[in-house]
């Protein structure tokens, strides 16, 4: 059991590391959420326009962000030795609301590189574990020296009112710390500096109804992480790191073509070798006392121009091709499909008249993006799985989860009409009405209520269903025959021939 010291020592140095995370995951979500900077811009152009595009941004980054996530659906988990889902793993996670909330944790971990989930026992309700996604800013996992999957210590650090509140996760026990937050001012003196410094220090949170530290009867850290794109040699990679450098080119583009487009998109016209126009400048009684310029503005309205030069001349100026812009823009987010394996019709917005082959072609980068984090994010879920049993005390349950497997919903984008066709032609090869009912779509609960349909609708008229199953007209769900003693209808025997 670590002391109160070495609690406080981890827990400054896991801040630490969320601090230096901090400006990082901003970064990030402003993208993601289209708050961009106008970067790229020359002093000049940043002076003058710089205020007047702040609040305009052409995001293409959630596009990149949210085109992999829509596609990961959890849709069951599985033991090891076991060839069903687990019903009631599926239930805690109904229960949790994962369903909505999983999407939230995918998405925290494509945009800011991960994402966490923690697993607790809740005394109210032993059987139903509590499991929440956790935003990457409020979370960090330190990992055992020379492993990946081995973790040491977990911290969560949040801010409600006025008090800063952190839990130390740890295997064997769990400390909760707060402090208050004080406001910053540059007014201070040293001695106040001195005394808020003092106060800023982690305490431990006494809780009336339970002890601190309290026993973490799990035995291992409850907090998981899921990376997105991890590496051997450094952290994991954030999608929209790749993305920013040419969202800020897209946006500095249609910024100068927006300025273009004040200055110089319709032909100008210009006066040479022409003094500016005068006329008499008359007093009250009709006299001539001197001469004033014309209001040339005025001219732009009557449409009329009247000069008595003799040399004046009228030039003209053609109208800025905006054209290359638009094409500059194009090829940068051709680029960016390319750079982020986004399929170009979910960026482009054009859809010409393509085969569902070249379709399913197109998304082929897309749909290998999504299996990879299905991977790395399927590793986490499994031990968070894991989790749940050694909550339930279900310690059998959990060492066949260690070699289990997360079911995802199929990745790829198809057509009703191809994917019935596909499960047709395997089911004449000899796959189960269970795997098609799945590669379907169906979750393993919903897979459980079609069998049990299917035997419902035997039960009420086995022969007639026997006799479609035998010539084919549906999949045959199992092999319902009537008993051996059991003879056939005089007729039915034949018809059923």
């Amino acid at each position: 059991m670590a002391t109160i010291d070495q609690a406080l020592y981890l827990v400054q140095l896991l801040e630490a590391e969320l601090i230096r995370r901090g400006p990082e995951i901003t970064r990030h979500n402003n993208y993601y959420r289209g708050k961009h900077p106008l970067n790229f811009a020359s002093e000049q152009f940043g002076k003058f326009h710089g205020d007047r595009y702040r609040d305009f941004s052409d995001n293409w980054t959630q596009v990149v962000g949210d085109s992999p996530v829509e596609r990961m659906t959890v849709t069951g988990f599985q033991a090891s030795g076991q060839t069903e889902a687990d019903k009631e793993l599926w239930k805690v996670w109904q229960v949790n609301g994962l369903d909505a909330d999983s999407q939230l944790g995918f998405l925290g971990s494509v945009v800011n590189a991960r994402s966490f989930v923690l697993v607790w026992g809740d005394p109210d309700d032993p059987d139903m574990p509590v499991v929440t996604f956790e935003d990457p800013a409020q979370c960090v996992v330190a990992y055992e020296p020379g492993s990946r999957r081995r973790r040491r210590a977990a911290l969560k650090r949040w801010q409600d009112g006025n008090e800063d509140f952190a839990t130390l996760y740890l295997p064997g026990e769990v400390w909760k710390f707060a402090r208050p937050r004080l406001a910053q001012t540059d007014d201070k003196s040293l001695q106040m500096l001195d005394v808020d410094e003092a106060l800023k220090r982690w305490k431990p949170r006494e809780l009336p109804e339970e002890p601190n530290p309290q026993p973490n009867p799990m035995g291992v850290v409850p907090m998981v992480e899921l990376p997105n794109k991890p590496t051997l040699s450094g952290e994991p990679i954030s999608d929209v790191t790749g993305v920013i450098a040419m969202q800020d080119a897209i946006n500095l583009l249609w910024a100068q073509l927006f300025t273009a487009s004040d200055y110089a998109s319709f032909p100008q016209r210009v006066v040479l070798g022409a003094e500016r126009p005068v006329i008499p400048k008359l007093n009250s009684d009709g006299v001539v006392v001197g001469e004033q310029p014309v209001d040339i503005q005025q001219f732009a309205v009557d449409r009329v121009l009247m000069f008595n030069d003799k040399n004046a001349k009228i030039a003209e100026w053609q109208a800025a091709n905006l054209l290359m812009y638009t094409g500059l823009i194009e090829v940068a987010v051709g680029h960016l499909a390319a750079q982020t394996r986004t399929p170009q019709h979910y960026l482009i917005g054009k859809m010409a008249n393509l085969a569902e082959g070249a379709l399913l072609a197109a998304e082929t980068g897309l749909v290998k993006r999504v299996q990879e984090k299905q991977i790395w994010s399927g590793q986490g879920l499994r031990e968070m799985a894991r989790l749940i049993a050694l909550a339930r005390g279900e310690y059998g349950k959990a060492d066949a989860m260690r070699s289990g497997r997360v079911l995802w919903k199929d990745a790829e984008s198809r057509s009703r009409a191809q994917l019935v066709d596909a499960l047709l032609k395997a089911k004449q090869i000899g796959f189960p009405f269970k795997w098609l009912a799945q590669e379907y779509g169906l979750t393993p609960t919903e897979v459980a209520e079609i069998i049990a349909m299917r035997e419902e609708e035997l039960s009420v008229d086995p022969v007639t269903e026997l006799t479609r199953q035998m010539t084919g007209a549906v999949p045959q769900a199992g092999n319902v025959l009537p008993d051996d003693g059991e003879e056939l209808a005089e007729g039915e025997g034949e018809e059923a021939a």
